[in-house]
């Protein structure tokens, strides 16, 4: 038996192969899919059947793709909110034969309506399932977010619990393969360990300590989740079926170019502290590594982008990451800031702040300044500045117009990164009197160790 488990970086999206006799199956591909195609390849393999364990909301899927690429059918659950185009609806208990291996549907909804998990076994072993593919419904760790449905909350909590009983009927054995790791926003308490077994889950895993069904729909209504205004365009395109990714490094553009390009948001992609110290005016940062978790909050489907990097290794990763979320429209890339300014070129700067100057403002009630926190909601309950005001970073994508712009404001968050993005935003939109709290609660911490 074949198995590959496929890492998406930034997303923390894991997808699957499994093969056996010469045939393989893949679970939840991602958009550039060339990866199962050469693994196919390279093992003898052909893909005869793709499965979806549910419309994803945080990533563009790469099934219809794969179909096209390999005339393998993709299977896809019931109640997806719409009809899915590409896939064939399929149902609790049917069975599927990839070489010495079955694989065999759960329904599971509660993350999603349309939610399916997948057991394996393998004929050969034939004392109970191998593993299970359980997308979103289980993670090692954690379980998985049931606010897609605000107006049926208690519902499809309940729905979860349900779910997650039946996934661990599948018994202790079985090997636990979710479709994310720690770091996606599909859950907020995922270990780091990408595997596990449903035994180790069901003793160690805290949501599954909940025995009582209302308490367990107690704890997943009261959490906080954000969702990025691009997972409608997730969901569109997962009912659609995007197009095949564009070439993924992105056309180089010249200073000229760069200058001549109008309409285009110039997204510096470079480190916080190398935008800090100069980029052009008018840009904003999302660093590359951080853009699967905020270009969503800040760019649209139709805005067009000129990427501002410090080398084209980093023009590609930026580009590979917006295409996995659908943010296509990408004109090109300029490398070489310092030389455009070492010609003369206008450049502007992110002043930094450090703890004693946040402490002398805050003591001196500073007249027209605000502290301003753009952690994530758990963060700030867990520990916060009192005098700071609250808002998470992605909500500036429209809650920027809410503030004053004759105030001054310190941005921080937990080290200064989302700082720098929220920052850079706020700048970009005319609030001129920004400066970021380097080091941010971290530092103020340490200071009060």
């Amino acid at each position: 038996m074949l198995f590959r488990k496929i890492k998406t970086p930034g997303l923390s999206q894991l997808s699957y192969m499994v093969g056996s006799a010469g045939e393989a199956a893949v679970i939840d591909p991602r958009r550039d899919v060339d990866i199962y195609v050469d693994e196919a390849r390279a093992n003898d393999l052909a893909i005869t059947h793709i499965f979806e364990t549910h419309r994803n909301e945080d990533l563009v899927s790469g099934a219809p793709l794969l179909s096209e690429l390999t005339g393998a059918p993709v299977h896809h659950g019931p109640n997806a909110a719409g009809e899915v185009v590409y896939a064939r609806t399929v149902r609790d208990g049917a069975r599927f034969s990839v070489g010495d291996l079955d694989i065999e549907v759960l329904e599971t909804p509660g993350h999603t309506d349309d939610h399916l998990a997948f057991a394996l076994y393998d004929r050969n072993y034939p004392e109970g399932a191998v593993g299970v593919f359980t997308g979103d419904a289980l993670f090692v760790g954690d379980v998985g977010r049931t606010d897609f449905y605000p107006d049926r909350a208690e519902e499809v909590a309940g729905l979860l619990f349900d779910s997650l009983k039946k996934i661990l009927a599948l018994g202790d054995q079985a090997i636990l393969w979710p479709a994310h790791g720690a770091g996606s926003v599909c859950g907020s308490g995922m270990a780091d360990r990408e595997e596990s077994t449903l035994g180790h889950e069901r003793l160690n895993n805290p949501m599954l300590a909940y025995q009582d069904r209302a308490t367990f729909i107690r704890a997943k209504t009261g959490e906080t989740h954000y969702q990025p205004p691009y997972f409608r365009l997730m969901e569109r395109l997962n009912l659609e079926g995007a197009p095949p990714p564009w070439v993924r490094r992105p056309l180089h553009l010249s200073l000229s170019d760069l200058e001549s390009l109008e309409g285009v948001i110039r997204l510096d992609i470079r480190s916080p502290n190398a935008f800090a110290a100069g980029h052009f005016p008018g840009s904003f940062c999302i660093p590359a590594a951080m853009i699967p978790a905020f270009a969503g909050w800040f760019i649209g489907p139709q805005d067009r982008l000129a990427l501002i990097a410090e080398s084209d290794a980093q023009l590609e990763e930026a580009a590979t990451h917006l295409m996995r979320i659908g943010l296509d429209n990408i004109e090109g890339g300029y490398v070489g800031l310092v030389e455009a300014v070492a010609s003369g070129r206008a450049f502007s700067q992110l002043p930094m702040i450090g703890v004693e100057e946040v402490k002398r403002r805050l003591e001196a009630g500073a007249d027209g300044w605000t502290l301003l926190d753009v952690r994530a909601a758990d963060e700030v309950e867990e520990a916060s500045i009192e005098g700071a005001e609250h808002i998470y970073a992605g909500h500036l994508n429209e809650r920027w117009s809410d503030l004053d712009p004759n105030r001054a404001y310190t941005v921080m968050c937990a080290s200064g990164m989302r700082a720098t993005i929220a920052a850079s935003w706020l700048k970009k939109n005319g609030l001129n009197r920004v400066d970021v709290f380097l080091g941010s609660m971290g530092a103020w911490q340490s200071q009060e160790a």
